[in-house]
């Protein structure tokens, strides 16, 4: 599988892959504050003929929607995949502005929903029964789909927290303990590189803003907010990331991790001879993971990313998607209503963890001991859906996207990425990634609050 149709299958694109962008659930759109639609109503509604259309490029999911179709045979789904990626949010950006041609629902990325909702064009689902669904999600994920004054503007569907995948082989040879914090990760970088030149401790891709925003996810930091439709923070300079920036530009200065670009013939050839030793990755990585290094097979194992507290662990998110119901929908109810049973619903929710291999949202389903008690040969047995769900209950609620995700990520490759790929100053890179955010902001009419 290619890694846009596996990256785009999961919702985990990377950041520079997607065309849209924004912040966490804080961000615009009308209030809240909307009458409950009544259970006749809605009744009424699942009873009538009606067709939705959903936009989705989730493959076989027309297997989830034929669970729905059963329950509420009067209402048909037509799926329709309109793009991955650059391409899906284009074509819904171009059919919500012509006024025509937009569909019911569409498959959208957590990092993308403000982009819709400060335009306001998603349907707020709350008074079609969504606030009811909170607490079978996962924290963090409502987080991201909720808004300050109730609203739910999406479902979620996937997660992606993230943890360490690494080689046991290369780490028993060697002598390292899988590293608890990261300053025990550093020493083992330097230990391992001057035992064995050939051989990294970690690639940190040089081309993958996600793996950043993952990281910095999890040491605490807030580089964006949103308040209102016209006010942004904008803070990658700060403190927590000139920590990141002097810990991972260290490293790279010092050559013990490489910085090869991801998702390339090298970087996969990487893993199957043994050149990286572990993979910050996100809970999708291990089955992309074994599909892309057989070679391997047996040798992997899966742990907590590293911590900067040992006694407050925590980690960060890369990936996941939800559905969400366009405003202009004439089926608003039929259609809030689908996007809930398929996210909830037991058996619609286990065929995406085992069919699409989606890394669940729901808090039932990660603690379901068939799905937890899996043991993959690959991982030489170990539970590793079980650590994967573990770390999920770790992930900050409170991170939030800017409203320009493309240029943000666009920028960070082009400052602190380079600056990885060149040994140079990360710190400094992250002062130009900062300057060239609030410029590119105000130009949009922003009032920007900095660093």
């Amino acid at each position: 599988m290619s890694r846009r149709l596996f990256l785009a299958t999961t919702g985990a694109l990377s950041l520079g892959a997607a065309l849209t962008a924004c912040g966490g659930g804080d961000s615009g759109g009308a209030s809240g504050a909307a009458e409950p639609v009544s259970q006749a109503d809605i009744d009424k509604a699942m009873k009538t003929p009606t067709q939705l259309t959903f936009w989705t490029w989730v493959p076989d999911i027309d297997q989830e929607v034929a669970l729905f179709e059963k329950k509420y045979p009067a209402i048909k789904v037509k799926v329709v995949n309109a793009g991955q990626g650059v391409a899906h949010y284009t074509k819904l950006r171009t059919a919500l502005k012509a006024g025509t041609g937009a569909p019911d629902l569409a498959q959208i990325e957590y990092q993308a929903i403000p982009t819709f909702t400060i335009t306001s064009s998603l349907l707020n689902l709350a008074p079609y029964g969504a606030s009811a669904l909170r607490e079978r999600f996962v924290d963090w994920t409502w987080g991201q789909v909720s808004g300050p004054d109730g609203e739910v503007w999406a479902i979620p569907q996937d997660t992606g927290p993230m943890g360490m995948l690494y080689r046991k082989d290369i780490f028993d040879k060697h002598g390292i303990q899988v590293p608890a914090t990261w300053d025990e990760f550093a020493a083992a970088a330097r230990k391992l590189h001057q035992a064995d030149p050939d051989v990294y401790l970690t690639n940190l891709a040089a081309n993958e803003p996600a793996a950043w925003h993952g990281l910095l996810w999890q040491a605490g930091a807030e580089p964006y907010a949103t308040s209102g439709k016209s006010t942004l923070s904008i803070s990658v300079d700060d403190a927590v990331s000139k920590k990141l920036g002097t810990y991972w530009g260290g490293l790279a200065k010092e050559g013990v991790i490489s910085t090869d670009p991801d998702f390339t013939d090298g970087w996969y050839a990487g893993f199957n001879k043994g050149k990286y030793a572990t993979w910050l990755t996100a809970a999708w990585g291990p089955a992309f993971l074994s599909g892309s290094a057989k070679s391997t097979t047996g040798r992997w194992r899966a742990a907590p990313l590293p911590q900067w507290d040992a006694a407050k662990p925590v980690s960060g998110n890369w990936g996941g998607s939800t559905t969400a119901v366009i405003k202009s929908t004439k089926n608003a109810i039929a259609a809030a209503q689908f996007a809930q049973f398929l996210n909830s619903d037991p058996a619609s929710t286990k065929m995406f963890a085992t069919k699409q291999l989606f890394f669940p949202a729901t808090k039932s389903l990660l603690s379901d001991a068939e799905f937890t008690g899996d043991t993959p040969s690959f991982y030489g047995g170990q539970k590793v859906n079980q650590v994967f769900a573990d770390i999920s209950s770790t992930v900050p609620t409170s991170f939030q996207w800017p409203p320009f995700l493309d240029q943000a990520a666009t920028d960070w490759t082009e400052t602190v990425g380079k600056s990885l790929a060149d040994r140079s100053d990360t710190n400094a890179a992250l002062d130009t990634w900062q300057s060239r955010l609030t410029t590119y902001a105000k130009g949009q009419g922003f009032t920007v609050k900095g660093s």
